[in-house]
């Protein structure tokens, strides 16, 4: 399940976006699902290269036999990779195979052989491989070999090199795509077989990815709604400094933070502050999280006053928010700031 942390972030992306490009309301709502959808391309496309280098590695091993002098290795080799028992399980589950088949996953091509030829033969040389041979087959050791695998196949920069063309943002979200997977794969026991559910990145099967998505969803929209009303409310607090030079990652993050705080009542003030400081720093500049900070402590004391703020729940409502020492609204205000530069995620 994709987190809401990971999924605020696709929000401000394509939020980005639709500045950068504008279009109508829907086209930006129908673009960010397939956004997320090409996640769970991404996703599956991983899984299946872990199959798919299992089997392949099988072809390597045949292929070495009928060379015109093959080494007594190269004859008798220990077939450990293609008959991992925690693999195979893998490559005869029917929801790999299905989300395969919805994301036309397609390992031919000279290109990919090449990749995973270079892959295969920088493996055989580390010490772990060496370890797995001489270790005693069972789902536990395989498992724990295959996990390992996957570490090795999701850093191989030749093969990520080969993923990345194919979506702009691939980029961005392959390391944290190849956690969720990793941990996936850890959370699977012995008792995996073919019917054993594999989940997508978002998967409508499960209530709480429903659940999220639709909280991304809901953000989006309601982002776009307040782009004018933030705009004032910015104006307002930045204390004569000029709003065009205000890094659209900072203002875009701030329309986010605003539609939180009025419109989703179950998630408390201080959530939504950390959330913002903490995009800030992946997504802007170095100070922005000050300015975030301090500019988001101003706009609650606002809508508190104007009665906009309507948080539901137990400690949902923080009276002690304000004053941090990490405030700093004043940031926009320093003539000795330079110009913004903003980092394209795109």
């Amino acid at each position: 399940m994709l987190s809401r942390h990971f999924l605020r972030s696709k929000v401000l992306q394509a939020l980005y976006a639709a500045k950068a490009d504008p279009v109508e309301l829907n086209v930006v709502e129908k673009n960010f699902k397939h956004q997320i959808s090409r996640l769970n391309d991404l996703g599956t496309i991983q899984l299946a290269a872990l199959v798919h280098f299992a089997e392949f590695s099988g072809t390597i091993m045949d292929e070495a036999q009928h060379k015109y002098l093959p080494t007594e290795e190269e004859l008798n080799p220990i077939r450990r990779i293609p008959e991992n028992i925690f693999i195979l399980r893998l490559a005869d589950n029917f929801d790999l195979r299905r989300h395969s088949e919805d994301a036309n996953v397609n390992w031919s091509g000279v290109d990919y052989d090449q990749v995973f030829r270079q892959a295969y033969a920088s493996l055989v040389k580390l010490p772990e491989y060496k370890d797995y041979l001489a270790s005693e087959p069972s789902f536990d050791t395989d498992q724990k070999f295959a996990l390992n695998l996957f570490k090795f196949l999701m850093n191989y920069e030749p093969f990520r090199d080969i993923l990345y063309p194919q979506s702009l943002l691939w980029e961005d979200d392959f390391d944290q795509i190849a956690q969720y997977n990793f941990m996936m794969l850890k959370s699977l026991d012995d008792t995996t077989d073919e019917a054993t559910p594999i989940p997508l990145m978002h998967d409508d099967r499960f209530e709480k990815d429903s659940e999220a998505f639709e909280f991304s969803r809901n953000l989006l929209l309601a982002s776009m709604r307040h782009f004018s009303e933030v705009e004032k409310m910015i104006r307002d607090h930045l204390n004569g400094w000029e709003y065009e030079r205000v890094a659209l990652m900072d203002i875009l993050m701030l329309n986010m933070a605003v539609a939180e705080f009025t419109e989703f009542p179950s998630i408390p003030e201080r959530v939504t502050v950390d959330e913002y400081i903490e995009l800030s720093k992946e997504f802007s500049t170095e100070r922005s999280k000050l300015f975030i900070n301090g500019i988001l402590d101003k706009f609650i004391v606002e809508l508190r006053s104007a009665g906009r703020i309507n948080k539901v729940g137990r400690g949902l409502l923080d009276p002690t928010l304000f004053g941090t020492e990490d405030s700093d609204s004043s940031y926009y205000s320093d003539p000795n700031v330079a110009n913004i530069h903003i980092r394209d995620n795109n």
